[in-house]
């Protein structure tokens, strides 16, 4: 069965995209872990609550959209 999008709005998908970059870029594993943990509280507002997002899809996430932007 498809997965309907989530449906965002723009600041959030903007935040997202600034998040990634910023994710890439540092370098500290540790504050990777915090850019990451900061999505996943920002896009769990906007999946279904049976769907459990855990940071590893936001890291995943980022690697592959990396290329996309």
């Amino acid at each position: 069965m498809p997965q309907k999008p989530l449906d965002l709005p723009m600041e959030v998908a903007k935040a997202f995209v600034e998040d990634m970059k910023a994710y890439f870029a540092e370098p500290n594993a540790t504050k990777r872990d915090f850019i990451a943990g900061r999505q996943l509280r920002a896009l769990r507002r906007y999946t279904p609550r049976w769907k459990k997002l855990r940071i590893s899809d936001i890291i995943e996430l980022f690697h592959e959209m990396k290329d996309h932007t």
